[in-house]
């Protein structure tokens, strides 16, 4: 086929894209068909969704090994139409392409040995070998077919790059106007390509978003592919094992393993997480009589007047500083440690959820963010929660309230899931995920100068989601289900601080953590320590859940046990443990304070109480050997 004319070589570039996507599908075909056994519940009707979302991890990874070749054809030089040049591209476009091919053949067979995609981590897992011949002369012998599959595609490849011949076109101000806007078309597309989409709440595809189009983790092999896998990985943290105790010393320090209480019955009552965005501490008056003499007002006065009528704690504290880290810390009590956990190489595995835990047990299980489906990775991670129903803007159905940015307005999508929640048969565990309260941090143009701006741009659109959690509140405590239901109401992470008081170190941090129960007598201010892995197991250990489940957090209200709380940021770990305060590089303690004597965190105790030191460190050691382990050998779930 000639391909001529100005604009010519952009066509071939897309049918030969189509071309490449169609190979890919045929891989991913083959990939289940030579694994079909270990994905015995994935029928017909279940692999169809899951071939079809494939197509997005394939267009980001053929973009991207084919990012040299594309910019050959559409930067508009003159010289590329030389048949010189024009045998390189062809050559370019084979050998680039066959690295992918042979990537998803030979996951084929190393899938079983694995049950995982190959991830940048076969670098360093093969590193130390010396017999590399050997044992490649071991996989061809044994999987001699796909040796000749591999001859097969790689001839295919050459039909498809030497089926066109291009025609050099009339060189003038013409071919390079044309040129010059195809280049820009193709970036635009290029861009949206690798991200997953254009729209301004989607983040970089990842191989957690897999879980969009699966029920269980393991299937996520299915819509990956291996070049996907591994450029998504090559930078990413890769934990590494440590012995510091036994199992049996592991265990009795940092149990993470929750046995139920015989002696107390399981109340099935319905369970609302409501997380709130950026609703840092400072921002609630409640917490903060103190400051300023008493007259500090903070910027939600019906998260107040609901306080008084809850159980909340003086020292609460989130266990990452975005978004992205909150719901797995939230729902699945497991928290980010060097990186967001759904953004890990260990986001494939299989994982338990407060979520999946009740709806095994009888419950409707939903969730709600009001944003479009698919942004910032909610709906995959709902997904492989076990999280039976995704509400979003897309179901919502309404654009007249979206924001312009992010999706709908709080107040009428708090709306909306209060309605939604009426015809949920009891009981139900349902969580929602505010947006309002995010930059550009705007309020709705009939609620502008209706709540206090404040020194910073949060604290006018902190009213305003305030305000719409009255409205949800006025609307549910109509409903039937209401005084039947337990509410935990959070924030996902603090944010920008004006206070000094909140300007240290493990104040960063420092969110509302709320329990509140209508039908019930649940008061109360706590001075003991909670995080947002802690509510998990509180709420299951609450309604007397029955099963053994696992959880990195503690139950906050048992008054017997002394709990500890961990964050990490850019790889350094605080450290929270009764009075005190630690920071810690991965090896040793860089910092300690006593934050009851010492809440602006000026004394420095490094060295000078060294019996506190030694017992933080240990049961910072506890943690990292448990969660480490833990993540590397998949073991996050009560066998």
């Amino acid at each position: 086929m000639k391909v001529k004319g100005y604009l010519g070589v952009f066509l071939m570039l897309a049918l030969q894209f189509v071309g490449l996507l169609f190979l890919y599908f045929l891989l991913r075909l083959g990939f289940y068909a030579l694994n079909k056994d270990l994905f015995a519940e994935v029928d017909m009707p279940r692999l169809l969704p899951m071939l079809a979302g494939g197509v997005r991890f394939d267009i980001v990874a053929l973009l991207y090994l084919n990012i040299l070749y594309i910019l050959w054809w559409v930067v508009p030089l003159p010289f590329k139409f030389k048949p010189g040049c024009q045998r390189f591209a062809k050559y370019l476009f084979v050998v680039t392409n066959a690295i992918g091919v042979a990537l998803n053949l030979i996951d084929m067979a190393y899938y079983p040995f694995t049950l995982k995609r190959t991830t940048a981590t076969v670098v360093e897992q093969f590193k130390h070998e010396t017999n590399y011949g050997q044992l490649l002369g071991d996989f061809l012998i044994e999987y001699w077919f796909l040796l000749i599959v591999f001859v097969g595609l790689i001839y295919a490849l050459l039909r498809l790059v030497t089926f066109f011949k291009v025609v050099k076109p009339a060189l003038g101000w013409k071919f390079y106007a044309a040129h010059t806007v195809g280049m820009l078309a193709v970036t635009f597309l290029f861009i949206g390509g690798v991200r997953g989409g254009w729209a301004h709440s989607t983040r970089p595809i990842t191989l957690s978003n897999a879980g969009d189009y699966v029920q269980s983790p393991e299937e996520m092999s299915i819509v990956l592919n291996t070049p996907f896998a591994i450029m998504k990985t090559l930078e990413a943290v890769y934990l590494r094992e440590v012995h510091y105790y036994t199992p049996q010393e592991l265990h009795s320090r940092y149990p993470v393993i929750h046995v139920p209480q015989d002696s107390i019955p399981f109340r099935k009552l319905n369970v609302v997480f409501l997380i709130m965005e950026s609703f840092g501490k400072e921002n609630i008056g409640f917490y903060n009589k103190d400051i300023n003499g008493g007259t500090y007002k903070g910027y939600t006065p019906f998260l107040d007047s609901l306080i008084a009528e809850a159980y909340t704690f003086r020292r609460s504290y989130a266990n990452g500083r975005k978004s992205i880290d909150a719901l797995p810390s939230v729902i699945s009590s497991i928290p980010s440690i060097g990186e967001p956990f759904v953004l890990s190489v260990y986001s494939g595995n299989k994982t338990t959820s407060i979520a999946k835990l009740l709806g095994d047990a009888g419950y409707e299980t939903a969730f709600f963010h009001g944003a479009p489906n698919g942004s910032m990775g909610f709906s995959a991670y709902t997904q492989l929660a076990g999280i039976q129903h995704y509400f979003g803007k897309d179901e919502y159905g309404n654009d007249d309230h979206f924001d312009g940015i992010w999706g709908i307005w709080d107040e009428p999508f708090m709306q909306f899931m209060a309605r939604k929640l009426d015809t949920f048969q009891e009981p139900f565990f349902a969580s929602f995920f505010s947006l309002s309260s995010h930059h550009p941090f705007k309020v709705p143009e009939k609620y502008k100068g209706k709540f206090p701006k404040g020194p910073l741009p949060l604290h006018e659109p902190t009213g305003y989601s305030d305000y719409a959690l009255r409205q949800f509140f006025d609307k549910a405590a109509n409903s039937p289900w209401y005084k039947n239901t337990l509410f935990v109401i959070c924030a996902d992470h603090s944010s920008q601080s004006y206070l000094p008081e909140y300007q240290t170190l493990p104040n960063q941090f420092a969110i509302p953590i709320i329990f509140y129960y209508p039908g019930g007598n649940l008061h109360g201010l706590s001075d003991k320590l909670i995080q947002q892995i802690d509510i998990m197991p509180t709420v299951l250990n609450y309604l007397g859940y029955d099963k053994p489940y696992f959880s990195f957090g503690f139950d906050a209200f048992n008054t017997a046990q002394e709990n500890f709380l961990v964050n990490n940021i850019g790889g350094s770990f605080n450290f929270y443990r009764g009075d005190y305060f630690m920071t810690y590089d991965g090896e040793k303690p860089t910092s300690l304070f006593n934050l009851r004597k010492d809440k602006g965190v000026k004394e420095n105790l490094l060295d000078q109480d060294k019996a506190m030191q030694d017992t933080l460190v240990s049961y910072m050691r506890a943690f990292i050997q448990q969660y480490n382990y833990r993540m590397i050998h998949n073991e996050l779930v009560a066998e």
